[in-house]
């Protein structure tokens, strides 16, 4: 069994929160009485991760990745469960472990706004106590797979968010962490600046066998970094296993693509399934699987089809279903809207 770099057994995480009644009557009566919910963000997760793997951390908003994320790396204090990264405790947050491991958010910054990025390089690389030259080689390394050499001079204010987010990761992987943990990392960049960066974690994963947990709301993230994926849903872990697997698991239904010897109007494909698209001639239809032979049939039967193809919806369409719904049950099934 390949050694197992993260390590996480039965992790929850309850918060407490006040409530208050709307009014000054419930102002009143939150000040001298006030009462209590519990909120469970993270429910009983398992699972492990081991050395150099990329695994994708997939869940809707308020699903619990960022709180699970924030418990791996020590920020937040587990109700219940175990974990181990590293070989550490993270809550502990021993110096050894800070140095083996580093967080990226996508929406938080440790630049310095008015100053050039690398000034905070210098800063970062005496907070690892890295001697200079280790610090100067680390430096042109990393800032010559992100494309930024001719960047670090100037103020960060002045940087576009694609070369601010290069400059955030060359910041966060200055000291050469074994264990990243990436949450939205390219949030807000345009297609070119999220290739980039996806191109530069690919490669440092492979030069230096760094293990990566990241999350995404962009599906090209996840698609060309990840084989593997955790998908969290209302705080309990539901799937952990290849990204494929997704397809069987929680997509019921089919892509039927067909071309027509002539025009058809939309009621008319509706009665077949959900009308995904259309461009010309050519329709796609979602069909539920068990209907797919019925509807192949009919199809045939009832209009004029020069072409037809049947296929498995792309992954990205399927996770962006699921979490745009909200079509997942209770039990961790999909269930998807009928066409």
């Amino acid at each position: 069994m390949p050694e197992a770099v993260i390590e996480v057994e039965a992790l929850g995480k309850t918060y407490r929160t006040s409530v208050k009644q709307p009014g000054f009557r419930g102002t009143l009566r939150h000040y001298f009485r006030r009462q209590y919910r519990e909120i469970e963000a993270v429910r009983s997760v398992s699972f492990r991760i081991a050395r150099g793997e990329v695994v994708g951390f997939l869940g809707a908003n308020g699903a619990g990745k960022t709180t699970t994320l924030k418990m791996l790396t020590g920020l937040v204090h587990p109700t219940s469960g175990r974990a181990r990264v590293a070989g550490h405790e993270p809550f502990r947050r021993e110096r050894e472990f800070l140095e083996r491991i580093t967080l990226v958010m996508g929406n938080k910054q440790q630049l310095l706004w008015d100053l050039p990025a690398l000034e905070t390089l210098r800063i970062n690389a005496a907070i690892y106590r890295l001697d200079e030259a280790t610090a100067q080689a680390r430096i042109a390394e990393l800032s010559e797979l992100l494309e930024i050499q001719d960047k670090l001079r100037e103020p960060v204010r002045k940087l576009s968010l694609g070369e601010r987010m290069k400059c955030e990761l060359l910041a966060a992987l200055l000291h050469r962490p074994e264990v990243l943990f990436l949450d939205e990392p390219t949030l807000g960049l345009d297609v070119n600046a999220q290739d980039s960066i996806r191109g530069f974690l690919r490669e440092y994963n492979r030069r230096h066998r760094a293990t990566i947990v990241l999350t995404s709301h962009y599906m090209a993230d996840i698609t060309a970094l990840c084989e593997r994926v955790l998908l969290i849903h209302r705080g309990a872990l539901i799937y952990d296993g290849e990204l494929r697997g997704i397809l069987e698991r929680f997509a019921p239904y089919r892509e039927v693509e067909l071309t027509l010897d002539a025009g058809v109007a939309d009621e008319v494909l509706e009665r077949f399934g959900e009308v995904a698209s259309r461009k010309g001639r050519t329709t796609r239809l979602i069909v539920r699987r068990e209907d797919v032979t019925r509807t192949l049939q009919q199809l045939l039967r009832e209009l004029p089809v020069s072409d037809l193809a049947i296929k498995d919806p792309p992954i990205e369409q399927i996770v962006g279903r699921l979490f745009r719904e909200g079509s997942l049950g209770e039990e961790g099934s999909a269930e998807p809207r009928t066409p």
